[in-house]
This record gives structure tokens, C-alpha cells and sequence, in this order.
């Protein structure tokens, strides 16, 4: 079968790039909420070369997409790095046409020299991984070892050791990385390799890191993990997922939720008129009780961007937004949340 999207003249690239994409170097980054998923993305992207062109396609659980904004709040396109998002649950459902569109476009914008792939920590790397080696993408990608980043600390918890995609993560992975080692005590470096022993694939190595700390080099090679996958075991309900986020109504507010796999999400969009009181949001956001919590805001002390995970919340500056957005992944939503929210808009005073 041909590669994608043959040769068109495009007056926009270089002529370096008027050619078919074909066999792009492809890198699943898997694991479950909180592992470091988005820190590990980010380091990667900051160690691109100048001269290279990378794609990133971002899955998550909520409704309300926020890497998007989080990445391009540092690296956007003028750097060389192009994003997309497919928010609303397990990228794979749907007969895969979410993921299938939202990479073709992607693909198409970037024409990219590296994609890296980050599905939802709720989702399912099976299928998915079956989905871009199939024959549809047999020319055009080229996938490369299928990396799991795990929080050893999980491993004494049986919420995630009894959770069918926690272990899915791990058995599909070529490389294991166990991240926060600056977290672990003395023996889950130990349960780390005993758990991958029993429940990793054969091929599986672990590598130990901090903050997401990846070395490109060791994502390299091919996979030894992909294998036929039953259409019919991956049975979840899920609505029909956009294709195209909705423009946000005149308000200037969207609120939507989202459930599955034990979880619950709730998020918010905000118009860029609403001009939140950094202090009082990170009050709020410090407060939280979460699994996960990805969140870009406009405030009056500038753009920045916010995660929170049980080990605590962590801010650092963004270049600019588009819009605040906010994600909260919990066992239980707090309706009160929404209050709490709102009261960090600064309340104006109307002069008669």
C-alpha cells in the first residue's frame, strides 16, 4: 500500500519536505494518570534539533483538552513542533476515526520528521498500537518502542495493580521507565522489576528517571510488543467523540464531564476576557483532592500553566494562551468546585 498523502506542491514547506510522508520514526508514550507522561514529552521536545519538524498527538480522558495549550505554551510551530488533540476519552473507540482524522491532519500540517504519541492514562495502548501498525499506517509510520512510564509508589496500591489498563500499560511496553525515583524509598525500585517480571512483556527493559527525564536514545529501535488485537474485547461506552471542538458559547464559559474506567473528569473552558486572580488560584488548585489535575490559565500576572497530582500541585509561565482550560480527574467530582472556581475571577466594580 502507498504511503499517505503522495507528493502536492505546497509553496508553505521547503522542497525538502514537497514529498510523501513515509516511515516517520513513531513513539508511544503510555501510562497511568500521574505517572509523568506530560513532563517526559516535554523534555523531549525540549532536546529537539532546530532543524527538525516533530508532531505531537495527545489523548486525554477529559472532555477538555489542555496539553494542547500546555505544549504550545512553550514550543509551538515557530520552533518546529506541532500539536493535536483528541480529548473525550479512549482515542482507540469509535472504530478508531477520531484518532484516524485527528493524525491525518496532523500528519498533513507537520509533514514531521518525529510524532509522539500520549494516550489518555485511562485508555488503552493495545489497541491503539494496533490501530497506527495496521496496514493503513504500514507506510507511513514507523513505530518505535512502546514506552511506559510507571510511579513505582502505585505498586503497593491495589486501585492500580487490579486496574485491567495499569497492567495493559505495562505488559504492551518494550521500555518500563519508573519515574519520581526521587520519590521512592528503598524498596520500589525492587517491586518496580519483580511487577515487570510477572507482568511485563519478555523484551521489557526499565530504566529509572526523575521529572520525566527522558534520553531520546534509549526510546529508539523497533517494538517487539505489537500483536493482533480482538476488535471485540475492547467493549466501553463512550459518546460519539467531536471531531472539532465547539467554539465556546457567548458567555465565555464551557463546563463538561466525562466517566469510565473508575473515574470521573469534570472541566472548564474561559474565554480569555476572564482574567483570573493568580493567588486565589492557587489557593484553590493547592486544595484539591485529585488523581489529576492539567490546567492553563490566564491570569493578571500573566499566562501559567498548573498539575496536580497527590503529591502536590507545581506552576511554572507560559508564553501565552489561547484561552484558560482546567481538567480534574477524580474517584469523586465535588460540585462545589465550581463555585470555588469561579470565586478566583477577580470581581469588578461597577462605577454609576
Amino acid at each position: 500500500m502507498p504511503a499517505l498523502f503522495p507528493y502536492r506542491a505546497d509553496k508553505e514547506l521547503p522542497i525538502s519536505r514537497q514529498t510523501r510522508i513515509s516511515h516517520v520514526p513513531t513513539h508511544i508514550i503510555t501510562g497511568f494518570l500521574g505517572a509523568g507522561k506530560t513532563s517526559a514529552i516535554l523534555h523531549l521536545l525540549k532536546a529537539k534539533p532546530a532543524d527538525e519538524r516533530w508532531a505531537v498527538l495527545v489523548n486525554e480522558f477529559g472532555e477538555i483538552g489542555v496539553d494542547g495549550s500546555l505544549f504550545a505554551g512553550q514550543l509551538g510551530e515557530a520552533q518546529g513542533v506541532f500539536v493535536s488533540e483528541v480529548p473525550g476519552g479512549c482515542m482507540c473507540c469509535t472504530a478508531h476515526l477520531p484518532m484516524q482524522v485527528a493524525l491525518n491532519r496532523l500528519l498533513r500540517r507537520a509533514r514531521p520528521d518525529r510524532l509522539l504519541i500520549e494516550p489518555t492514562g485511562l485508555g488503552h495502548p493495545r489497541e491503539v498500537s494496533a490501530v497506527l501498525s495496521g496496514e493503513f499506517y504500514k507506510e507511513t509510520l514507523s513505530i518505535q518502542k512502546i514506552v511506559t512510564l510507571v510511579d513505582a509508589r502505585q505498586l503497593s496500591d491495589p486501585r492500580y495493580t487490579g486496574n485491567e489498563t495499569f497492567n495493559q500499560q505495562i505488559g504492551i511496553a518494550d521500555l518500563v521507565v519508573g519515574n519520581k525515583a526521587d520519590l521512592y524509598s528503598d524498596t520500589d525500585r525492587d517491586a518496580l522489576t519483580r511487577y515487570v517480571a510477572s507482568h511485563g512483556a519478555p523484551q521489557a527493559d526499565i530504566t529509572i528517571t526523575e521529572q520525566g527525564a527522558l534520553d531520546l536514545a534509549v526510546l529508539q529501535g523497533t517494538t517487539g510488543a505489537l500483536a493482533p488485537v480482538d476488535a471485540h474485547a475492547h467493549q466501553h461506552e463512550h459518546a460519539p467523540l467531536p471531531l472539532d471542538e465547539p467554539v465556546l458559547p457567548p458567555n465565555g464559559m464551557v463546563k463538561v464531564q466525562n466517566q469510565g474506567e473508575g473515574f470521573q473528569s469534570v472541566g472548564w473552558r474561559f474565554g480569555p476576557e476572564r482574567v483570573f486572580d493568580r493567588l486565589a488560584l492557587r489557593a484553590f488548585l493547592t486544595g484539591l483532592t485529585v488523581e489529576r489535575m492539567k490546567a492553563v490559565f490566564i491570569t493578571e500576572e500573566g499566562t501559567f500553566a498548573y498539575n496536580a497530582t497527590p503529591d502536590g500541585l507545581t506552576e511554572f509561565a507560559l508564553t501565552a494562551a489561547d484561552e484558560s482550560r482546567v481538567e480534574m480527574i477524580a474517584t469523586e467530582i465535588d460540585p462545589a468546585w465550581e463555585t470555588q472556581l469561579l470565586d478566583c475571577l477577580p470581581r469588578r466594580i461597577v462605577k454609576h
